[in-house]
């Protein structure tokens, strides 16, 4: 039951989000903006507040903030109910949907929380899962405005087009993807459950090999006895143009054991730059982070070259006697142990790990054969958890293919055989315009404007009018 570019299953239908609404007032609605909900409104307790970070993909996420139930009756208007979807209008991947559910409160969204409600002759999983069909988010990414905050607003959200089955046809087809879909998210949740396990391999591959209580034979040092520690130049706007530019990195290109140079920057570092230049064998430290991630390290190995850093990093340069791939494993122990983070000091939210706290941090220095052995052997149990890590992610990408797949095929009507005794769906549309028309207020007689008013007003509504739906069927649903 294969369909053409643009073309749509006999019985199916082209509609707007919003004509596939509930016909009462506000079917389709953001939250309060400005001074109507702050982060001062905010209680312990009461009615709960839908925020973006609860718009997960596809699931709703359980993450809790409240206003008082006086406060919320002032703001009912963007009340979210049981059964409504809720669309995140910011963020990079757009429309993010989740479907609400049943609370034991009562709720509204929040501003970048957008709340539609489905008619009720349309299924509500069938526009969740139509708004997550891979066709569906090709379009919407050709809305989406601005830069560094993507946003999907609401004149736009409510024109995303939804191709409409019959109803009958609706459920048959919500009901076999939820059988197929079920399998992907146990086999996803098992996915999860093994990355946490690799996780955990990581972190016992570091504390076995650099114990807590150094062995006999081992020197107890600090992280200032076994090397040099220095932080990076400040960075000012004066020195975005010079003479001596030069690359250098930030905290932005240090993960751990790894350094992205996708995105470097220069600035001018005239008469200073062999202070700040790296060498090979330089360990970086995250000197400013979320406090889990603080301390996180990596070693340069000479690539780029001639480059430097600034002083959102840590130098730890090894002492005679260290080697600095054991410095490495030093630190990324502290790391996954959590060590750093008894050291940071947070101020503005930020976390930041001062050189003279790191100094005081102990560090165990075996002989330098020990330190070579224990190198090798990290490396040989990294290699496997590593390839482990690999599978997992394969599998993953395995799995978001096949929900892709899955997705596009039922909505390019080609994943279950049609009836045709169902009723059409432009019937059903139909009667939804038609109850929908019936529910508008009657208009109350005005004066006859002007022509000349008559006429800018005409331009002006044909310069707003939304395009119709079926002029985007030959860029969607291929």
């Amino acid at each position: 039951m294969g369909v053409g570019m643009g073309e749509l299953p006999p019985g199916w239908a082209w509609a707007a989000l919003e004509e596939t609404l509930s016909c009462e007032p506000r079917a389709i609605t953001d939250g309060p903006f400005g001074s109507n909900l702050k982060s001062a409104h905010y209680t312990d307790s009461g009615a709960r507040v839908i925020r973006l970070q609860n718009v997960g993909d596809g699931k709703f996420r359980d993450e809790r903030a409240h206003i008082s139930l006086e406060h919320f009756e002032t703001l009912r208007a963007h009340e979210a109910c049981e059964g409504d979807l809720l669309l995140a209008s910011l963020g990079e991947k757009l429309p993010r949907v989740a479907l609400m559910p049943k609370l034991d409160e009562p709720a509204i969204v929040k501003a970048d929380v957008i709340r539609a409600r489905p008619h009720p002759e349309i299924h509500t999983k069938w526009l969740l899962y139509a708004l997550q069909a891979p066709q569906t988010q090709s379009y919407a990414g050709g809305l989406i405005k601005g830069v560094g905050r993507p946003r999907l607003g609401m004149a736009a959200m409510r024109q995303i087009p939804i191709p409409v089955p019959p109803l009958a046809e609706q459920l048959r087809i919500v009901e076999a993807l939820e059988e197929q879909l079920s399998r992907l998210d146990a086999a996803e949740q098992t996915l999860r459950l093994a990355r946490k396990r690799i996780e955990v391999l990581r972190k016992s591959v570091f504390t076995s090999l650099v114990p807590e209580a150094a062995p006999a034979g081992w020197t107890v040092a600090t992280v200032g006895e076994a090397g040099t520690l220095e932080l990076g130049r400040a960075r000012h706007p004066d020195w975005h143009h010079g003479p001596e530019m030069r690359p250098y990195l930030r905290v932005a290109n240090v993960f751990e054991d790894r350094i992205d140079i996708s995105s470097i920057m220069e600035m001018d570092f005239s008469g200073i730059f062999e202070r700040y230049r790296l060498h090979k064998g330089d360990i970086l430290l995250n000197e400013g982070q979320s406090p889990h991630l603080v301390g996180r390290p990596a070693m340069y190995r000479g690539v780029p070259e001639n480059i430097a850093f600034t002083n959102s990093l840590l130098r730890f340069q090894a002492g005679p006697g260290v080697l600095p791939e054991w410095a490495l494993m030093v630190f990324r122990r502290h790391l996954h142990a959590r060590r750093f983070m008894r050291e940071v000091r947070i101020t503005t939210n930020i976390a930041h790990l001062s050189s003279k706290r790191l100094k005081a941090v102990e560090f165990p220095i075996p002989s330098l054969e020990i330190q070579k052995e224990l190198v090798q052997r990290c490396e040989e149990l990294l290699s496997g958890v590593e390839a482990i890590g690999r599978e997992v992610d394969r599998a993953t990408r395995r799995a978001d293919a096949l929900r892709s797949a899955l997705l596009r095929k039922a909505f390019n009507g080609n994943l279950l055989p049609q009836n045709p005794a169902d009723e059409p769906a432009a019937t059903l549309l139909a009667r939804i315009g038609a109850e929908r028309d019936a529910a508008k207020p009657a208009r109350k007689t005005k004066r006859a404007a002007s022509p000349r008013k008559t006429a800018a007003a005409a331009n002006a509504t044909e310069t707003a009018a939304p395009a119709p739906v079926t002029s985007v069927q030959q860029e969607l649903f291929q």
